[in-house]
């Protein structure tokens, strides 16, 4: 089975994932790697601790001249703002825990009941763990799954469909999609939508305030039968939702046209089904986003993830300092205005992961040569009712 763990705090010397399950002979480039790393960093409205850090990814077990061992696969990746932190984050010596200590705590973030449930007198003990810098680990993790599914030419995508108000109502095709967003400061593909993206991002900025958004992730090339209607906890749609809803900052999730299904009838939502023998079974439409009783069936997978605000403002929101319950307004720590671009790297690579984990328990194997084998064979026996890219 195919898991994950990350430890790591926001300002201590690394970050560190574990890997387990991933086949032997796998071949990583870490070019591409890295790459989905440098992505997460970018977009405009990103903080200041974007230009300090430059991640790249060190592996440090599993991996063999760039071919996977089929054990665990370790993953380190720096953090240089230790450098500036080292006498407060250092974790085995005796540290100046009073000049960096965070008393005040910030609305919307893990401070208060972090602090209240890990009986702690300093949020900073819950912040330098709850911080998104730990999605840097989900992105390296989910890059290598992405290396292991392009071997099945399953392809991944996202960008951003709405920032604040301002919303790219446009459909688009996957490659349309694929060849542009990386373009965008903002992964938008609708110029003129980019420009007004950015405008609202100035505009928020100003005012010391943050904005979130709305992402689009899509998946294509997904054999249909990844997941099950046997069980709540074996439906990929589930496990799709939760591993997206512990994103950092994440407070919606919707498949195909989510939450519109309230609003519209059967006939409107139900994707009808043809079948020709150039294409193979297809739904003529497809508003359910590729998943039908917790399982994919073959077509386009779309999700879209809502992301809050971030909740650092540089005017700062009441709150009450957990020591002394004295009324303050909250600490300020450095920030970004806005996150959305980035977010949605972050999501499609958690979206990898979870195709992944159901790819490989569906179609089995320990090494590439009996995956591909499998693979194969389960085409195969779908037949003339099956799928056909």
């Amino acid at each position: 089975m195919l898991r994950y763990l990350t430890s790591g705090e926001s300002h201590g010397k690394s970050l560190i994932s574990i890997l387990d399950g991933v086949p032997s002979n796998i071949e990583l480039n870490i070019e591409e790697l890295n790459n989905e790393l440098k992505k997460r960093q970018s977009g405009y409205g990103r903080g200041q601790r974007m230009k300090i850090e430059q991640d790249k990814i060190n592996i440090l077990g599993g991996v063999r001249g760039r071919i996977t061992l089929g054990g665990p696969i370790s993953i380190e990746i720096g953090n240089k703002d230790y450098e500036n932190w080292t006498e407060f984050m250092n974790p085995m010596k005796e540290i100046d825990r009073d000049t960096k200590r965070v008393s005040n705590a910030r609305p919307g973030h893990a401070d208060l009941v972090g602090s209240l449930k890990y009986d702690f007198d300093d949020a900073r003990n819950v912040l330098e763990r709850s911080s998104a810098r730990e999605t840097a680990s989900r992105v390296a993790i989910g890059a290598i799954c992405k290396q292991i599914l392009k071997n099945f030419n399953i392809d991944f995508v996202s960008h951003v469909v709405q920032i604040g108000s301002v919303k790219d109502e446009d459909l688009y095709e996957f490659d349309y999609i694929k060849e542009n967003v990386d373009n965008s400061d903002v992964r938008c593909v609708n110029k003129e939508i980019e420009k007004q993206m950015i405008e609202q991002i100035k505009i928020v900025k100003s005012k010391g305030d943050t904005i979130g958004g709305i992402v689009e992730i899509r998946v294509k090339n997904v054999i249909p039968g990844l997941g099950s209607y046997t069980q709540f906890d074996k439906k990929i749609d589930g496990e799709l939702a939760m591993h997206l809803m512990s994103i950092q900052a994440i407070k919606g999730v919707e498949v195909g046209i989510g939450f519109d299904v309230a609003s519209y009838m059967g006939s409107q939502v139900m994707d009808e089904i043809s079948y020709t023998k150039e294409k193979g079974i297809k739904r003529i439409t497809n508003r359910l986003g590729g998943i039908e009783g917790g399982m994919t069936t073959g077509e386009e997978i779309i999700i879209r993830c809502a992301m809050k605000p971030i909740p650092t403002l540089y005017k700062p929101l009441q709150s009450i300092n957990i020591n002394s319950l004295e009324k303050y307004e909250a600490s300020v720590e450095r920030s970004d205005s806005c996150a959305v671009p980035a977010c949605s790297v972050v999501c499609e690579n958690v979206v990898a992961f979870v195709i992944c984990k159901f790819f490989l328990d569906k179609i089995g194997g320990d090494n590439l040569y009996d995956i591909n084998k499998n693979y194969n064979s389960y085409i195969k026996r779908l037949g003339d009712r099956g799928w056909k890219r």
